[in-house]
């Protein structure tokens, strides 16, 4: 994270001069990433990168099936290969590709220094066929100015767990978050055989002391393991808390007296539907408005507790934002998913400034390929920038002075201090 040049301390007296601190404070800012999809070496085929990899992202999965007459079937019968050259061609090279998942794509390619007029998808192979994944993190982090990443990591995962227990995570600029989602979401499903083939003495209902002790022992193992920074869910649109379910016993007696204890904040990312439509497979989830009165009753009634929140219907924005106001417990991070569209980023971070001022994490790239890191914060950080230019043009209008080293100070922030002191307070 950059430390602001407290020399700097020159009076910014024209909307040039703002423009071109404002952009450079931001595009020089390493960031720290607080929610990615992303996995450091060690973990294998987890860690996905490469342009096969770029062009089969879910929405691009989802976007193909619109303009392709190719079935269901006839997708998921193909390799990946034989995906990416469908996706390309009917993206790409029969249309313009102006969705935002398709510039991502080119905005990657041409940030990588690739010609991207050649439309040559076999020179783009050739390119990372020549590299190693070890040589391309590099390359990625550096081109995006990323410091840190924090994966999202799911100890219930047979592939995740053996790299946690060997105790060599590689890479440490790769961040663990435990992912609690089997085990809120999944408990009776899958969690409780888990956690009984494990030797957890927990019963199907979870109603009992005995398996409280259990989970909050499975959680410490974790956290003692992983060292997140911090746990996290996601959760569908009629979340309710509180509730007594399996969900409200093991968010009141396991997952909020860990977290305190921990001093670990809570994650919520509220408002995705599952399986909408189940033949898109991980491109088949949906979303949908969430009543953030429960959000209201877990904030006022934990306030020892921390929570990082996101929600992914843009009608609840707004709430968000207001509810904000109310608890100095919560801290409200990135716009995820379905969000992360530039007119939605804009919108969004505009009306966060205006209503909480600077106490916000504006961004995460959400990124489930490396490749992704690129185009996600490129395309981010200019938003950013010009809704900033904007916010202090209006106090410049009036007579209020900025010096250089109050926009670097402020970037810093939002991209990064934030973060820290939100994790570091107690």
């Amino acid at each position: 994270m950059n430390v602001p040049d407290t020399n700097s301390n020159t009076e910014i007296k024209t909307t040039d001069q703002l423009k071109t601190v404002i952009s450079d404070a931001i595009h020089s800012q390493n960031i720290t990433d607080i929610h990615t999809h992303l996995f450091s070496p060690p973990f294998d085929e987890l860690l996905l990168w490469g342009i096969d990899e770029l062009l089969t992202y879910h929405y691009l999965i989802a976007e193909v099936f619109r303009k392709s007459d190719v079935s269901y079937q006839q997708f998921w019968r193909m390799t990946k290969a034989q995906q990416a050259e469908l996706i390309w061609q009917t993206l790409f090279i029969e249309n313009s590709p102006i969705s935002e998942a398709c510039r991502g794509v080119v905005t990657t390619l041409d940030e990588l220094g690739l010609d991207v007029s050649s439309r040559n998808l076999q020179d783009y192979r050739d390119y990372f066929a020549d590299t190693t994944v070890e040589a391309f993190i590099d390359t990625v982090f550096e081109s995006a100015n990323v410091s840190k990443v924090v994966m999202t990591n799911d100890p219930f995962d047979p592939a995740e767990a053996p790299v946690w227990e060997s105790g060599d995570t590689g890479d440490t600029r790769f961040e663990a978050a435990l992912r609690m989602d089997v085990l809120i979401n999944s408990y009776e499903d899958t969690a409780y055989e888990h956690l009984r083939g494990l030797g957890y003495e927990v019963d199907p209902t979870l109603s009992s002391e005995k398996g409280y002790k259990e989970v909050r022992r499975f959680l410490e193992t974790w956290i003692q393991r992983m060292n997140p920074k911090y746990m996290a869910v996601s959760l569908p649109p009629d979340f309710q808390y509180p509730d007594d379910s399996v969900l409200g016993r093991i968010f009141d007696n396991c997952i909020l007296p860990i977290s305190r204890e921990f001093n670990v904040p809570f994650a919520l990312m509220i408002g995705v539907k599952r399986a909408v439509n189940p033949q898109l497979k991980m491109a088949g989830d949906g979303t949908g408005k969430a009543d953030l009165t429960s959000l209201e009753t877990l904030l006022r009634e934990n306030p020892d507790n921390k929570f990082l929140v996101t929600l992914l219907s843009r009608e609840n924005q707004h709430e968000l934002c207001v509810i904000g106001r109310k608890f100095k417990n919560l801290m409200i991070f990135g716009c995820w998913w379905f969000m992360n569209n530039p007119s939605v980023i804009e919108e969004i971070t505009r009306e966060r400034i205006e209503l909480l001022g600077l106490s916000v994490i504006p961004q995460h790239s959400d990124a489930r390929i490396l490749d992704q890191l690129i185009y996600k914060w490129k395309h981010s950080r200019q938003i950013i920038a010009d809704v900033l230019v904007e916010k202090y043009q209006s106090i410049l209008d009036v007579g209020w002075t900025l010096t250089t080293s109050e926009i670097e100070r402020d970037v810093n922030n939002l991209f990064g201090g934030n973060f820290e002191r939100f994790l570091n307070g107690n």
